[in-house]
């Protein structure tokens, strides 16, 4: 079984250098396929594709911008393998990523598979922060990595794999800009095609360099969320409202100070020195730990502010997805 990786890229071509070497760096070689889809970018990564052409079985393709989503369907049209490897410009593959999801596979094939993220040791210490914070069940991101015999991975578009007879039936992903990945889940098994999360099949995933793009992103995860809810009625979880939910009590908390009530406050600050002693007992570095507890503050409040915005436009105001939700469906 052939694989080709698919890569869309727009702006960041020392983060596809990064991810390239790593590719050419796996402990197999059986002519895999990489695929990089420059998706209108103005920063071009044509002279980092040039520089592994004697390295990889390559190929590069500019096209006019229009997302993530119809950036890999392209890819995908013009690869020729069997099975596709989605990754995004920010990741990096250990060394045995390749190796780990072909014996995962030939032992126990699904159409489409999940994998989880790391940070590298080499990920600044707010990109480590980061990291934890999107993967710690104390901040509801582990409630992502794992699945059950009640609760299927959902599959995310950063580390996933799609076998070509998937991607033919589902049509790949939609055209929407965010939550195009969460569609494609629901796309897949609505066609009754098998997923899986294969827990080995881990990237080094940098996510954001800045608290405001952080916050931005997290907050477009939430502003999204209701409109998938109601795109497939069933789908919508408690968990999606405890970032809500927490904000709104943190607020609720600190108002009560104001007539001399503490109590509720200092649950907070309870939770805060948890989530410092777990970022530290896994990273070993107390600024970690610190910068993991403002990063949990701007994820609960990106996400929280994003959700309830959204599920009041939706619910309340009786608007449209568009409407809703505009940067969605750009």
């Amino acid at each position: 079984m052939r694989f080709s990786i698919i890569i869309p890229v727009y702006n960041r071509p020392e983060e596809l250098d990064e991810l390239l070497q790593s590719i050419v760096e796996q402990d197999v070689n059986d002519k895999t396929e990489v695929v990089v889809v420059e998706d209108g970018s103005s920063i071009v990564s044509k002279s980092v594709v040039d520089k592994y052409m004697g390295h990889l079985d390559i190929k590069y393709c500019f096209k006019k911008n229009s997302g993530p989503g119809e950036s890999r369907n392209y890819g995908m049209e013009r690869a020729s393998g069997a099975y596709f490897l989605l990754f995004d410009s920010d990741c990096i593959l250990p060394k045995g990523y390749l190796s780990t999801v072909k014996y995962e596979l030939d032992a126990q094939y699904t159409d489409a598979f999940g994998g989880p993220d790391a940070a590298h040791e080499s990920f600044s210490s707010w990109q480590k922060a980061i990291n934890y914070c999107m993967t710690s069940f104390l901040t509801t991101g582990g409630l992502r990595s794992k699945e059950t015999p009640s609760r299927k991975f959902q599959l995310r578009s950063f580390n996933m794999g799609l076998s070509k007879e998937a991607f033919t039936l589902t049509g790949g992903f939609s055209k929407q800009r965010i939550g195009e990945d969460i569609d494609l889940n629901f796309k897949l098994l609505k066609h009754g095609c098998s997923t899986r999360l294969i827990s080995d099949a881990f990237v080094y995933h940098k996510r954001r360099t800045s608290w405001l793009a952080f916050f931005r992103q997290t907050r477009n995860f939430g502003a999204a969320r209701p409109i998938l809810n109601k795109m497939y009625p069933g789908s919508g979880k408690l968990t999606y409202w405890l970032p809500s939910v927490f904000i709104m009590a943190f607020i609720g908390a600190i108002a009560l100070t104001y007539i001399g009530y503490w109590a509720a406050l200092v649950i907070f600050f309870l939770y805060m020195f948890l989530v410092a002693a777990d970022s530290f007992s896994k990273s070993k570095q107390i600024t970690v730990a610190l910068l993991s507890v403002l990063a949990m503050y701007i994820q609960f409040f990106g996400y929280g502010w994003g959700f309830i915005r959204t599920f009041f436009r939706l619910h309340v105001q009786r608007m449209d997805f568009k409407e809703a939700f505009p940067g969605m469906f750009a």
